[in-house]
């Protein structure tokens, strides 16, 4: 190993090979529930650099495991215990390569972090439309790698639909430059899509053709409770056809969640709810609307789809953001329900799609038979309605130890969540992927053809299993 190690410090720079110290940061993954060991954390500069680090690896056998921002869910990015792997952080590789505004088209490297993504694009009077909680510290490589989802998804699709072209260090060494900006091109296998959302397990993204779009006019948000989930898909129905293409945004909330928040965090305002108050209505939607016309014709669309759903009784209650200072509040609200349920203690979680339609008949069915298997369980149950992704998380009863919980009782909620999830056609994963902790389950749920049709993918791009091995197929 000491030779792969001199290899290393010769292709990237002896200060970017790291052996010692405190390397928590790559080395345990976001929601602290491993703490692999990596025989060496190697940060290159380059594409260039990436291709020797990997020939380097592959003629010494020894797998890789490619990581961005390290905030995944899933456990895909981070080594595992036994020393023996390179942790290969893209952080360094953060250059804005071109920015293209007449072909709408921005190329970054894949470590860029995807809050400078959208600024580059803001700057430039455009927009990069994939937001979501960690785009502060996520990077645009990890995103495309898991191909995520997000709040905006009702719109503009998931990362896959965002992306142009890529840039990939292939498991051989060997650099793959698909970085058109071209809209199309039928020249055979889109390989593009390959990659996308393979969790660096054929190989590793190190830039990207992204996708821009022309800054709308105006972004209106507005928050509504609801008495049932039904209620909520009434309302995104009628906000597809009150507002079609200007629909931006749906997220649904329940209860339970937002309490959290207004348990955890006091200072910030849930509307129509304050902790503990079992009166307060069961759920709540937050939905944007983008208007490239005027603001005033946004709020004029947006107001009249209230009112239609007040005079059918769909909503209870709405409120409108008068300012944008308020519209980041309602999002903030939405986005701090991980962090109030991670404060809450250790959960279950889920992330999970279903068929728009059988939402509320999943939630229903599924509430009940965790209720009558784990008395007092809580559900903190909320996500992108407009895209059919729930995380239907479970947290454990009020006295219950949440850690003791957690190991006595996850696999067994999985298995009764997922199989209700198989039931309604629905997914496992919906935008977070299957890392090293849904890999069972993804055998268990995928078809035996898909799974056969998967392993050829690997075998044949990566036959020796050096990319991010054990992650999304088993070994």
């Amino acid at each position: 190993m000491q030779a792969l190690l001199e290899a290393l410090r010769r292709s990237v720079g002896p200060s970017q090979v790291l052996t010692e110290g405190d390397l928590s940061a790559y080395q345990n993954d976001w929601r602290r529930r491993s703490q692999g060991r990596a025989l060496a954390v190697v940060r290159p500069g380059c594409t260039q650099e990436v291709a020797q680090v990997v020939k380097a690896c592959a003629a010494a056998g020894v797998s890789i495991v490619p990581q961005g921002g390290n905030t995944g869910l899933v456990v895909g990015s981070t080594p595992d215990a036994s020393g023996t792997q390179i942790l290969l952080s893209l952080q360094r590789m953060q250059a804005l390569r071109q920015l293209d505004a007449a072909n709408l088209s921005l190329t970054v490297e894949a470590g860029c972090i995807l809050q400078n993504v959208q600024q580059a694009a803001a700057d430039a009077g455009l927009l990069f439309p994939l937001s979501l909680a960690a785009e502060g510290s996520c990077s645009i490589g990890g995103n495309l790698a898991s191909n995520a989802g997000g709040t905006q998804v009702v719109r503009y699709g998931n990362a896959r639909e965002l992306c142009l072209g890529l840039e990939v260090v292939t498991a051989q060494g060997e650099i793959w430059n698909g970085l058109s900006g071209l809209r199309k091109d039928n020249t055979g296998y889109d390989l593009r899509d390959l990659f996308i959302g393979s969790e660096g397990t054929l190989g590793i993204i190190t830039a990207a053709t992204l996708k821009l779009f022309p800054k709308p006019a105006a972004r209106l948000t507005a928050w509504a409770a609801l008495p049932t989930l039904d209620a909520a898909v009434r309302l995104l129905s009628l906000a597809h056809q009150h507002l079609g293409a200007s629909l931006t945004g749906f997220e649904v909330m329940g209860r339970f969640a937002l309490g959290l928040v207004a348990r955890h965090f006091p200072q910030q305002r849930v509307p129509l709810l304050s902790a503990g108050d079992s009166a307060a209505p069961a759920w709540a939607v937050l939905l944007e609307s983008s208007d490239h016309e005027s603001e005033a014709h946004a709020r004029l669309q947006l107001e009249r789809l209230l009112e239609v759903a007040y005079e059918q009784q769909v909503v209870s209650d709405a409120v409108v953001a008068e300012s944008l200072a308020q519209a980041r509040a309602l999002w903030h609200i939405r986005e701090s329900i991980p962090l109030a349920q991670s404060l809450e203690g250790l959960n279950i979680k889920h992330d999970i799609s279903i068929p728009v339609s059988s939402i509320p008949r999943f939630v229903q069915a599924t509430d009940a038979l965790l209720a009558q298997r784990l008395p007092g369980v809580r559900l903190v149950n909320f996500g992108h309605l407009g895209d059919g992704n729930l995380h239907y998380n479970v947290q454990a009863p009020v006295g219950v130890e949440p850690a003791a919980f957690l190991r006595e009782h996850e696999a067994e909620v999985n298995a009764l969540v997922f199989e209700s999830v198989r039931q309604f056609d629905g997914s496992i994963s919906a935008e977070h992927g299957i890392g090293s902790l849904k890999v069972e389950h993804l055998e268990q749920h995928k078809p035996p053809v898909a799974l056969a049709l998967m392993r050829s993918i690997k075998q044949a791009l990566d036959p020796h299993n050096t990319m991010n091995p054990g992650r999304v197929l088993r070994a």
